[in-house]
């Protein structure tokens, strides 16, 4: 089977245990105001207008050839305990690719991904069944705000997130921490609720707004319009998990 890829980096520290290799795929259902990879939005191959050159973002390849250009560093892993992530976009929108490519790289490599959780909970539950790790992100717990500055429900988010709570899996909530959109006490409380009874949750993680998010819009033929202040700094309520005992880390 194929799939389209935009992106893959090696030696990457913060997208799960050890030093990993993480695979950026195309293709996301959410439109975030503050996305800093817009061409990850597009499920299709598109052109890039850099400054000095056109390039083509994104390219198409089987998963047997994805998964052999992924093997090759499984000694590496093994050594640093870390392996291969997989994020985009939104790597549910390619459960069956993304299934395929699991189920020749795991039983030799520790594998996770990094996930809006926005799918069906049976794809969702699929690809969980062949992950050894969870990056999983929550953006906004109030379904009103979350529809204003992602156009869709967190409804098929919070299922998901129960199976996963529920699945025994090792995993990260990651909030992307956007100034005047998800940075407040209420969203803070919120994602306090998710996370206290959550036995393998092993951190949650705040991710503060990149300010140069925006940067790529124009080369990919979009405009960067968010509707929250860009020069604000984000609120930073890690007292009101941390006091219930949540471990976080600001990154």
């Amino acid at each position: 089977m194929k799939g389209t890829i935009f992106s893959i980096e090696e030696f990457a520290i913060n997208d799960g245990p050890g030093i990993r290799t993480t695979v950026f795929m195309k293709g996301c259902p959410l439109r975030c105001e503050w996305c800093h990879n817009p061409e990850g939005l597009s499920p299709n191959p598109q052109l890039m207008k850099k400054r000095d050159e056109t390039v083509m973002s994104g390219k198409e390849i089987d998963s047997s050839e994805l998964a052999k250009q992924l093997l090759r560093n499984e000694k590496i892993f093994k050594l640093n305990k870390g392996g291969v992530t997989f994020t985009g976009g939104e790597p549910l929108m390619q459960a069956d690719f993304l299934l395929e490519v699991l189920c020749e790289i795991r039983p030799h490599i520790h594998c996770a991904i990094e996930t809006s959780g926005y799918a069906s909970e049976e794809v969702f539950g699929k690809v969980l069944d062949n992950l050894d790790f969870v990056l999983f992100d929550c953006k906004q717990t109030d379904d009103k705000l979350h529809k204003r500055y992602t156009r869709v429900s967190n409804r098929p988010i919070l299922r998901n997130l129960s199976i996963l709570k529920e699945s025994g899996k090792d995993f990260v909530l990651r909030i992307p921490l956007i100034p005047g959109a998800n940075d407040t006490k209420e969203n803070f409380l919120g994602i306090l609720n998710l996370a206290r009874d959550a036995q393998h949750l092993q951190r949650v993680e705040l991710l503060r707004y990149n300010k140069m998010a925006g940067a790529k819009y124009s080369m990919v033929g979009m405009e960067y319009k968010p509707s929250f202040n860009t020069d604000a700094e984000p609120r930073l309520h890690t007292d009101i998990l941390e006091e219930a005992g949540v471990k976080v880390l600001v990154l």
